[in-house]
């Protein structure tokens, strides 16, 4: 007996890509979303419902590149692999429900029918975060009393050991070590007019966002109140700066949900690169410190590094 062939159709087709690890989403030529796979509601948090039938810039996704600028409205892969029907792959961050950033690698096709007429374009994501890593990470902090438990961050007891055990390092090869201190304008106002558990979103939401552009042989944590510090090792001037910007443009394209809108987040930050003969931590500190007050006194939302100050509008 001959088996009934299995006619594909939106409803199935979902059921498919739900079983696959990676997120799917398809775009119509319209911009419009018209499938959003189960890996996709966990990656971002949005479920189908929220997502079918709506544009992909439509305060979703808002991919942005490394440097925070915004993809949906200037160099869009999707719309680009539409347009000239040639696939892409990218790194970028896209926004996930709850506010921060999230690394991903998107592949994109362009979807044809059989006359060879573009209907849409398909985009395939998986996050390029190290969470199993990660993980183990926050394990190890927990059992040893190292974690901030609040945003799931190394604490200060740990960032201070981590960073005399690296400068410590850093003297014996003659590696290069930077650190970025950053702090998070005008958190005492948003405490005072949402309270304290805005606050603390606040704190969360900029904590993942920094672990996700972290690079995996770096270190960032929580230094206290509104402070983090990361800890780069092997780095140059040039990659101080370059990463001390990400931080600041991934966070100002981050956003925390607040009273029915979203709550704008913007970091301070001041860069230090430890190439002194004999500086001791406290020291080190204390110079990307310095550097991040530049920042504030210079209109805040800015990365100072050693004796300059990074403006943006």
């Amino acid at each position: 007996m001959r088996r009934a062939a299995v006619k594909l159709n939106s409803e199935n087709l979902r059921t498919i890509l739900d079983q696959v690890a990676e997120g799917v989403y398809v775009l119509d030529t319209d911009d419009r979303i018209v499938l959003w796979n189960a890996p996709c509601e966990i990656l971002t948090g949005y479920t189908a419902r929220e997502t079918v039938g709506r544009r992909c810039s439509d305060e979703l996704l808002m991919h942005v590149d490394g440097a925070g600028h915004r993809l949906c409205f200037d160099s869009c892969p999707m719309k680009a692999a539409r347009d000239d029907g040639q696939p892409r792959q990218a790194e970028v961050f896209l926004r996930h429900k709850e506010g921060h950033r999230v690394p991903v690698r998107v592949h994109i096709s362009p979807l044809r029918a059989s006359t060879g007429e573009i209907l849409g374009a398909v985009q395939s994501f998986v996050d390029i975060s190290d969470k199993i890593a990660a993980l183990e990470q926050v394990r190890r902090l927990q059992d040893l009393a190292y974690l901030d438990t609040l945003t799931g961050l190394a604490n200060r007891r740990f960032l201070e050991e981590a960073l005399e055990a690296r400068l410590n390092e850093s003297g014996r090869y003659g590696w290069t070590l930077g650190v970025i201190m950053m702090d998070i304008d005008h958190f005492k106002t948003i405490n005072d007019t949402y309270g304290h558990e805005a606050g603390e979103r606040v704190l969360q939401t900029v904590a993942r966002t920094l672990r996700g552009a972290t690079r995996s042989y770096d270190l960032v944590g929580r230094w206290g109140g509104e402070e983090f510090l990361a800890i780069l090792s092997r780095t140059s001037r040039e990659d101080l700066s370059s990463i001390a910007e990400r931080y600041r443009a991934l966070a100002e394209q981050s956003d925390v949900r607040i009273r029915g809108g979203r709550l704008r987040v913007t970091l301070s930050l001041g860069a230090a690169l430890a190439d002194r003969s004999g500086e001791t931590p406290a020291a080190l500190v204390a110079r990307a410190d310095e550097l991040l007050y530049q920042s504030k006194r210079a209109g805040r939302n800015r990365v100072a590094v050693e004796t300059s100050a990074l403006q943006y509008g």
